[in-house]
């Protein structure tokens, strides 16, 4: 047993002399509070919709009309800042953060607390691309601590995910009161997601892992995410909001929280309720993914394909009516074909997400050109 706890003593050591300095420090420094904290709203973030509409809280996902058509569920599910992401520039070699969450609650039983209450911070490099820097590793609901420093000299851009299932009171950016600082504002033209927990985030490690995200950096677009956890039920009260959005494509994922019946009551009307406000813009509608379990799970199988036969039926509908630039991507392939894709069999890891966003992106490609 001695040697036991010895052996186990040495690992540990061992595993933490050999982690990257910054890994082990940026969430460790103390802030220096000379620095410039710059409030992230007076800019602005992509993924919140409607911003000249008024909100209950600045960081919601819908403005406060929502409130009495959608329903309470979803309202609440519209208080996380699931998919929104602040852009900036600055020549700092060390960036801070300090942002207060709007629920203790900083993780969930299978999703990590960096993915449900971090924040996710990517940089372009010298050939525009955007690259993974660090995540915030929440232990409080009011963080204030160093992103990284150490950072190679010279002026970049960078973009921040927000939490994927907690709310956000505020957000500052810090920087050494001698570097240049330049918030970006939000682009226009977003692609529109409105979906389910897959779509709301559940259950990537980090919020820039989700598909969604990797589908904007990839196109280089930005993104709304109209994910709501167990609610994405194809709803035309939500309709009504993602038809007031100038979306570049708008993609319908709400399978996972729907039955064929319930599919074909309401896929067809919400896609004539968007294409009567925007006849141009294209669509996209998703099958669910089948539960990477679902091979041992006869019931759970039958259930995905009669939600795909139902989904296609619809679609079949819409193009015999004369709806154009109406797209359609296959679920089964969606977490891949090894039953490894998922957390639980039903919600992605990351490398589900990266299946998804590599199916995803030719066909979103190929939408948005024509």
């Amino acid at each position: 047993m001695k040697n036991n706890c010895r052996f186990l003593r040495v690992i540990f050591i061992l595993a933490q002399l050999s982690c990257p300095v910054a890994m082990v420090t940026a969430q460790e420094t103390v802030v220096d509070e000379a620095l410039q904290w710059h409030d992230v709203t007076q800019w602005g973030v992509e993924g919140r919709i409607l911003p000249d509409q008024e909100r209950e809280r600045w960081f919601d996902r819908l403005p406060m009309s929502a409130r009495t058509t959608v329903t309470p569920s979803v309202w609440t599910l519209s208080r996380d800042s699931a998919g929104m992401m602040v852009r900036f520039k600055t020549d700092a070699t060390a960036i801070h953060v300090h942002y207060k969450l709007l629920r203790s609650n900083l993780a969930l039983p299978h999703m990590p607390a960096t993915g449900v209450s971090g924040v996710d911070l990517y940089a372009r490099d010298d050939h525009g691309k955007w690259k993974w820097v660090q995540v915030t590793r929440p232990a409080e609901q009011e963080m204030k601590v160093e992103f990284i420093s150490g950072l190679a000299p010279g002026e970049r851009e960078f973009a921040a995910w927000l939490p994927l299932y907690n709310g956000v009171e505020f957000m500052h950016i810090g920087v050494a009161a001698d570097c240049r600082f330049e918030g970006l504002s939000p682009r226009e033209k977003p692609i529109v997601f409105y979906g389910t927990s897959i779509t709301h985030g559940a259950c990537a490690s980090r919020p820039g892992m989700v598909h969604t995200a990797i589908l904007g950096r990839r196109l280089d677009m930005p993104v709304v995410n109209l994910g709501f956890s167990g609610n994405g039920r194809m709803d035309q009260a939500v309709g009504e909001f993602l038809i007031q959005i100038d979306a570049a494509i708008y993609v319908i994922d709400c399978l996972p929280n729907m039955g064929p019946a319930d599919v074909e009551a309401k896929c067809v009307p919400l896609v004539r309720q968007i294409r009567a406000a925007k006849p141009d813009t294209p669509i996209v509608l998703v099958e669910d993914r089948r539960n990477t379990n679902d091979w041992i799970l006869p019931a759970r199988q039958a259930h995905h394909t009669a939600n795909h036969a139902a989904l296609k039926a619809s679609f079949n509908t819409l193009l015999q009516e004369g709806v154009t630039k109406l797209s359609y991507i296959p679920g089964d392939a969606l977490y891949g074909d090894d039953t490894e894709g998922a957390t639980d069999g039903s919600h992605a890891n990351d490398l589900g997400f990266m299946r998804q966003a590599d199916i995803f992106e030719p066909v979103l490609r190929n939408a948005i050109a024509h």
